[in-house]
Protein backbone atom coordinates (compact mmCIF):
# COMPACT_ATOMS: atom_id res chain seq x y z
CA UNK A 1 0.00 0.00 0.00
CA UNK A 2 1.25 3.34 -1.27
CA UNK A 3 1.86 6.07 1.47
CA UNK A 4 -0.86 8.39 -0.43
CA UNK A 5 -3.46 5.46 -0.15
CA UNK A 6 -2.28 4.61 3.65
CA UNK A 7 -2.73 8.32 4.94
CA UNK A 8 -6.14 8.50 3.31
CA UNK A 9 -7.13 5.11 4.88
CA UNK A 10 -6.52 6.85 8.18
CA UNK A 11 -8.00 9.98 7.58
CA UNK A 12 -11.15 7.93 6.94
CA UNK A 13 -11.02 5.97 9.68
CA UNK A 14 -10.58 8.83 12.24
CA UNK A 15 -13.55 10.11 10.24
CA UNK A 16 -15.50 7.10 11.11
CA UNK A 17 -14.71 7.59 14.49
CA UNK A 18 -15.99 11.08 14.66
CA UNK A 19 -19.44 9.99 13.79
CA UNK A 20 -21.07 10.72 16.80
CA UNK A 21 -19.43 13.98 17.19
CA UNK A 22 -22.87 15.63 16.09
CA UNK A 23 -25.24 13.82 18.51
CA UNK A 24 -22.23 14.63 21.07
CA UNK A 25 -22.48 18.01 20.75
CA UNK A 26 -26.28 18.22 20.61
CA UNK A 27 -26.50 16.65 23.94
CA UNK A 28 -23.70 18.24 25.94
CA UNK A 29 -26.07 21.76 24.39
CA UNK A 30 -28.75 20.68 25.61
CA UNK A 31 -28.04 19.41 29.07
CA UNK A 32 -26.07 22.51 29.66
CA UNK A 33 -29.41 24.70 29.54
CA UNK A 34 -32.44 24.20 31.50
CA UNK A 35 -33.65 20.77 31.41
CA UNK A 36 -37.99 21.00 29.29
CA UNK A 37 -40.38 18.73 27.36
CA UNK A 38 -38.72 20.64 24.55
CA UNK A 39 -34.83 19.40 25.47
CA UNK A 40 -36.35 15.29 24.65
CA UNK A 41 -36.90 16.47 20.72
CA UNK A 42 -33.10 17.56 19.66
CA UNK A 43 -31.80 14.67 21.88
CA UNK A 44 -34.05 11.84 20.31
CA UNK A 45 -33.05 13.60 16.93
CA UNK A 46 -29.66 13.29 17.13
CA UNK A 47 -30.09 9.66 18.71
CA UNK A 48 -31.94 8.86 15.31
CA UNK A 49 -29.70 10.27 12.99
CA UNK A 50 -26.55 8.34 14.66
CA UNK A 51 -28.79 4.93 14.70
CA UNK A 52 -29.06 5.74 11.04
CA UNK A 53 -25.27 6.38 10.40
CA UNK A 54 -24.32 3.51 12.14
CA UNK A 55 -26.52 1.49 9.83
CA UNK A 56 -25.27 2.61 7.19
CA UNK A 57 -21.85 1.66 8.29
CA UNK A 58 -22.71 -1.75 9.10
CA UNK A 59 -23.29 -2.87 5.19
CA UNK A 60 -20.21 -0.90 4.68
CA UNK A 61 -18.78 -3.22 3.05
CA UNK A 62 -20.24 -6.55 3.44
CA UNK A 63 -18.60 -9.56 1.38
CA UNK A 64 -19.51 -12.86 2.15
CA UNK A 65 -23.15 -14.34 2.37
CA UNK A 66 -23.38 -14.45 6.39
CA UNK A 67 -21.86 -10.84 6.24
CA UNK A 68 -24.74 -9.86 4.29
CA UNK A 69 -27.22 -11.58 6.43
CA UNK A 70 -26.10 -10.52 9.26
CA UNK A 71 -25.37 -6.70 8.27
CA UNK A 72 -28.47 -6.84 6.86
CA UNK A 73 -30.42 -7.70 10.17
CA UNK A 74 -28.52 -5.38 12.14
CA UNK A 75 -29.15 -2.47 9.64
CA UNK A 76 -32.71 -3.39 10.14
CA UNK A 77 -32.55 -3.21 13.75
CA UNK A 78 -30.89 -0.07 14.11
CA UNK A 79 -32.91 1.61 11.67
CA UNK A 80 -35.95 0.48 13.16
CA UNK A 81 -35.03 1.50 16.56
CA UNK A 82 -33.75 5.10 14.66
CA UNK A 83 -37.23 5.25 13.19
CA UNK A 84 -39.02 4.83 16.67
CA UNK A 85 -36.56 7.34 18.05
CA UNK A 86 -37.45 9.50 15.41
CA UNK A 87 -41.36 9.20 15.69
CA UNK A 88 -41.00 9.97 19.59
CA UNK A 89 -39.04 13.22 19.16
CA UNK A 90 -41.59 14.43 16.42
CA UNK A 91 -44.46 13.59 19.05
CA UNK A 92 -42.82 15.44 21.44
CA UNK A 93 -42.09 19.11 19.64
CA UNK A 94 -45.82 18.43 18.29
CA UNK A 95 -47.04 18.09 21.94
CA UNK A 96 -44.85 20.87 22.97
CA UNK A 97 -45.92 22.99 19.81
CA UNK A 98 -49.59 22.29 20.80
CA UNK A 99 -49.18 22.80 25.05
CA UNK A 100 -47.88 26.26 24.21
CA UNK A 101 -49.90 27.69 21.11
CA UNK A 102 -46.94 27.51 18.81
CA UNK A 103 -46.97 27.77 15.30
CA UNK A 104 -46.22 24.44 13.15
CA UNK A 105 -44.52 23.83 10.07
CA UNK A 106 -43.75 27.39 9.35
CA UNK A 107 -39.73 27.44 9.88
CA UNK A 108 -37.12 26.41 7.34
CA UNK A 109 -36.04 23.47 9.86
CA UNK A 110 -39.84 22.72 11.11
CA UNK A 111 -40.58 22.06 6.89
CA UNK A 112 -37.23 20.34 6.44
CA UNK A 113 -37.94 18.70 9.15
CA UNK A 114 -41.74 17.31 8.43
CA UNK A 115 -39.98 16.29 4.60
CA UNK A 116 -37.18 14.46 6.70
CA UNK A 117 -39.40 12.19 9.15
CA UNK A 118 -41.73 11.21 6.05
CA UNK A 119 -39.07 10.48 4.14
CA UNK A 120 -37.62 7.93 6.70
CA UNK A 121 -40.82 6.42 6.89
CA UNK A 122 -40.59 5.63 3.75
CA UNK A 123 -37.70 4.65 3.54
CA UNK A 124 -37.54 2.05 6.22
CA UNK A 125 -40.94 0.47 5.02
CA UNK A 126 -39.41 0.34 1.16
CA UNK A 127 -36.11 -1.32 2.56
CA UNK A 128 -37.97 -3.48 5.20
CA UNK A 129 -40.22 -4.83 2.22
CA UNK A 130 -37.95 -5.33 -0.16
CA UNK A 131 -35.41 -7.85 2.04
CA UNK A 132 -38.28 -9.90 4.05
CA UNK A 133 -41.44 -9.50 2.14
CA UNK A 134 -39.77 -9.75 -1.65
CA UNK A 135 -43.17 -10.97 -3.21
CA UNK A 136 -44.83 -7.62 -2.48
CA UNK A 137 -42.39 -6.77 -5.54
CA UNK A 138 -43.41 -10.47 -7.72
CA UNK A 139 -40.14 -12.27 -5.87
CA UNK A 140 -36.44 -11.68 -5.08
CA UNK A 141 -35.19 -11.22 -8.14
CA UNK A 142 -37.38 -7.98 -8.90
CA UNK A 143 -37.03 -6.80 -5.20
CA UNK A 144 -32.71 -6.74 -5.35
CA UNK A 145 -33.39 -4.83 -8.41
CA UNK A 146 -34.81 -1.87 -6.11
CA UNK A 147 -31.59 -2.33 -3.66
CA UNK A 148 -29.63 -0.02 -5.66
CA UNK A 149 -32.36 2.94 -5.43
CA UNK A 150 -32.83 2.18 -1.44
CA UNK A 151 -29.27 3.03 -1.25
CA UNK A 152 -29.11 5.84 -3.03
CA UNK A 153 -32.22 7.50 -0.85
CA UNK A 154 -30.82 6.36 1.86
CA UNK A 155 -27.61 8.52 1.89
CA UNK A 156 -29.85 11.27 0.18
CA UNK A 157 -31.61 11.07 3.43
CA UNK A 158 -28.76 10.79 6.00
CA UNK A 159 -27.47 14.81 3.92
CA UNK A 160 -31.15 16.03 4.56
CA UNK A 161 -30.92 15.11 8.13
CA UNK A 162 -28.02 17.11 8.36
CA UNK A 163 -29.06 19.96 6.65
CA UNK A 164 -32.13 19.96 8.78
CA UNK A 165 -29.94 20.11 11.97
CA UNK A 166 -28.35 23.09 10.61
CA UNK A 167 -31.72 25.00 9.81
CA UNK A 168 -32.46 24.12 13.41
CA UNK A 169 -29.21 26.37 14.80
CA UNK A 170 -30.77 29.44 13.19
CA UNK A 171 -33.97 28.61 15.45
CA UNK A 172 -35.24 31.31 18.03
CA UNK A 173 -35.03 28.60 20.23
CA UNK A 174 -31.42 27.11 19.64
CA UNK A 175 -30.22 30.53 19.79
CA UNK A 176 -32.23 31.58 23.25
CA UNK A 177 -31.65 28.88 24.87
CA UNK A 178 -29.12 25.71 23.15
CA UNK A 179 -26.42 28.22 21.50
CA UNK A 180 -25.71 25.45 19.19
CA UNK A 181 -22.92 26.74 16.45
CA UNK A 182 -23.73 26.48 12.77
CA UNK A 183 -19.89 25.84 12.57
CA UNK A 184 -19.60 23.07 14.70
CA UNK A 185 -22.46 20.75 12.92
CA UNK A 186 -21.42 21.40 9.66
CA UNK A 187 -17.75 20.47 10.77
CA UNK A 188 -19.69 17.60 12.34
CA UNK A 189 -21.97 16.42 9.36
CA UNK A 190 -18.91 16.87 7.10
CA UNK A 191 -16.81 14.61 9.31
CA UNK A 192 -20.01 12.11 9.53
CA UNK A 193 -19.95 12.08 5.70
CA UNK A 194 -15.77 11.61 5.10
CA UNK A 195 -16.43 8.22 7.11
CA UNK A 196 -18.99 6.93 4.99
CA UNK A 197 -18.85 8.30 1.28
CA UNK A 198 -15.58 6.78 0.89
CA UNK A 199 -16.94 3.07 1.99
CA UNK A 200 -19.75 3.38 -1.14
CA UNK A 201 -19.25 1.11 -3.94
CA UNK A 202 -20.04 2.34 -6.79
CA UNK A 203 -21.35 -0.64 -8.78
CA UNK A 204 -23.94 -1.75 -5.63
CA UNK A 205 -25.45 2.36 -6.90
CA UNK A 206 -25.63 0.77 -10.73
CA UNK A 207 -22.58 3.47 -11.37
CA UNK A 208 -20.30 1.01 -13.14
Amino acid sequence: MKLRELLALIFVKVMQKLRGLLTATIWVSVFAAPLMLFSAHPLLNSAGVLLTTQAILLLQPTHTPKQKKQGTNLHAVFNLTSILTLIAALVVIEYNKISHGGDHFESPHAILGLITYILFFLQAIVGIAQYYIPALFGGVDNAKKVYKYHRMSGYLILLMSFVTIAAATQTGTNKKLLHIQLWIVIVASVATLVGIVPRIKKQKLGLD
